[in-house]
């Protein structure tokens, strides 16, 4: 029987529909004590986003044989961080940004106080998810989401970002900075799935983290030249805000070709590194290229 081949974007909305679902199950009812905090947490999660990081979770658990339903509270803990660092980002104190996901940001839909809440509520009910962990690595999991969310991860990326603001980075500073603030994060999404495995082999842990490595780098290049190239509509978030609040990034250190060159590399790398492991690797590879090709 030959076998079906793969799709990627049906398996991305199958993920898609199925993190949405589990999002929705874990979130409290919006119409729980406090209504308003709960309301403004599931504004800023549901409905929106590509998931990223969830379908990082969900690619890494196949790659090292876990099932869908042992993956769910890895790629639900990972976007309830994503969702609350957003919702951080945007707030006047900030990135200041009115809109978020082709909406109003959470700040701008409820308040500043609900919306600074709401991050708090969102990073804690993360690690509230990974105790239900189906897995005999639910406290390396909680390690591994601790560190990526903290000073040593994506808030001490935040830190350096508003620091370097109106600065001139030097490229392996500017690398250095979104290791931080959006690597960290990325490495984490795919290792927590892969610990939703009873036991990943080293060769599987060392292709993921290099598949880690260079995603969240151009992860983050992509962003840069979406971010210089493409309207507000189409982004879902405001347009040029990198250029008019004077920051570096990988098209104003490389130049426009040079920073599309770099991705190029990056994913050709990424994918000539998997190639060994085959049709376990299938979904990993397909989001390297979603991530890699997003129109720019």
């Amino acid at each position: 029987m030959t076998a079906t081949p793969f799709v990627f974007t049906a398996w991305a909305s199958a993920y898609q529909q199925r993190i949405e679902q589990v999002l929705e199950h874990t979130l409290p009812a919006s119409d729980t004590l406090p209504q308003r905090l709960h309301s403004a947490m599931r504004y800023a999660v549901l409905g929106g986003g590509k998931r990223v990081r969830a379908l990082l979770a969900y690619a890494a658990a196949e790659f090292t044989g876990a099932t869908a339903m042992h993956a769910d509270t890895a790629a639900a803990a990972v976007e309830l961080i994503h969702a609350f660092s957003l919702v951080h980002d945007d707030m006047p104190c900030m990135d200041n940004d009115d809109l978020r996901r082709g909406k109003p940001s959470c700040h701008k839909a409820y308040d500043d106080a609900t919306a600074l809440l709401v991050g708090d509520a969102l990073q804690s009910l993360a690690f509230e998810c990974l105790t239900h962990a189906p897995t005999s690595h639910a406290v390396q999991q909680i390690q591994l989401l601790a560190q990526a969310t903290g000073s040593r991860g994506m808030c001490g990326g935040q830190s350096i970002d508003l620091q370097s603001t109106g600065q001139t980075l030097s490229v392996d500073a500017l690398a250095t900075m979104h290791q931080y603030k959006t690597g960290a994060l990325i490495g984490a999404a795919t290792l927590l799935g892969a610990y939703a495995a009873n036991q990943p082999t080293d060769a599987q842990l060392q292709a993921l983290g290099y598949f880690s490595e260079r995603m969240g780098l151009a992860f983050q290049v992509v962003d840069d030249i979406l971010d210089s190239t493409t309207d507000t509509q189409t982004l879902g978030k405001t347009a040029g805000k990198d250029s008019a609040q004077a920051k570096s990034t990988y098209v104003t250190l490389l130049g426009l070709d040079a920073a599309r060159q770099l991705v190029q590399q990056l994913h050709q790398d990424t994918l000539t590194r998997l190639a060994p492991f085959g049709e376990t690797a299938v979904a990993l590879r397909g989001l390297a290229t979603f991530i890699c090709e997003r129109p720019f």
